[in-house]
């Protein structure tokens, strides 16, 4: 796999290189440019309508671009549909379905080993607190479970990049806060590559590896924050912590100014 010299030598597992998307009378992004290492995770905050969500479904092959392109493991490539999978904000679970029936579904719609996936989610089921909910809808359970639920069928489409586009907002702040460390933990006991979407500086300054900041549109990356020199799982980082928080907050907020 190429190296970057000017990233000290890192492996790339995918590049997106010059990405602009237009709709209509609206230029979304223009001249994306970002990298992201096999194993790592991103994280993407910026103004609401900046086209972050619009960015994620160009890379996953949902919506088409207007020019640039993608590589993947130092080959261009046309989408990575194959290769990602996506959690939204909302877990999009079926309401006549059981939890272990939703998780199931990439399974299904994958042809896999039906009784060996099923083992798998019952694990994965009990590793996020799911254990003995297995067989109630989404109705019956709280909007935290649900999420997790979500989470784990993201898990068990078995693609080298997860796409999660604010998959935690709509939750409590315990819950909230539970679901990033499994996240985490997930992400480095599976070698996940993440990319998130997330509105949360805190939350941004929690999981990260990088932490890239985007404008008001027509949208562009306008700071990169590495993070990688911060060891996980992180807790107040104290001062340091507080004066990224600040310096993130001052950059959004100048974009909002700007808009």
């Amino acid at each position: 796999m190429p190296t970057d010299p000017k990233r000290g030598g890192r492996q790339f597992l995918l590049k997106v290189c010059d990405i602009t998307k237009t709709y209509p009378n609206l230029t979304v992004f223009r001249n994306i440019n970002f990298s992201t290492e096999c194993g790592s995770f991103a994280v993407f905050l910026g103004p609401s309508g900046c086209g972050k969500s619009t960015l994620f479904r160009v890379i996953a092959g949902i919506e088409g671009k207007d020019s640039g392109y993608i590589e993947w493991k130092g080959v261009k490539v046309s989408d990575l549909k194959d290769e990602t999978a996506m959690m939204l904000q909302k877990d999009l679970l079926l309401p006549w379905s059981t939890l272990l029936d939703n998780v199931l579904i990439p399974a299904k719609v994958l042809g896999k080993d039906l009784q060996r996936e099923r083992n798998k989610a019952i694990d994965l089921l009990s590793r996020f607190g799911l254990s003995g909910f297995e067989d109630y809808f989404p109705y019956q359970v709280s909007g935290g479970m649900r999420q997790r639920a979500a989470l784990v069928r993201t898990l068990l489409f078995d693609r080298e990049i997860l796409l999660l586009d604010e998959p935690l907002s709509a939750l409590d702040a315990l819950t909230r806060r539970l679901l990033q460390k499994e996240i985490l933990r997930i992400q480095l006991e599976f070698e996940k590559t993440v990319l998130m979407i997330t509105h949360d500086i805190k939350e941004a300054l929690f999981l990260a590896d990088r932490i890239f900041l985007l404008s008001h549109l027509p949208t562009g990356i306008i700071k990169e924050i590495d993070m990688r020199d911060m060891p996980k799982p992180r807790q107040s980082l104290g001062p340091k912590f507080a004066a990224m928080e600040e310096e993130i907050f001052s950059i959004l907020r100048g974009e909002l100014v700007d808009a």
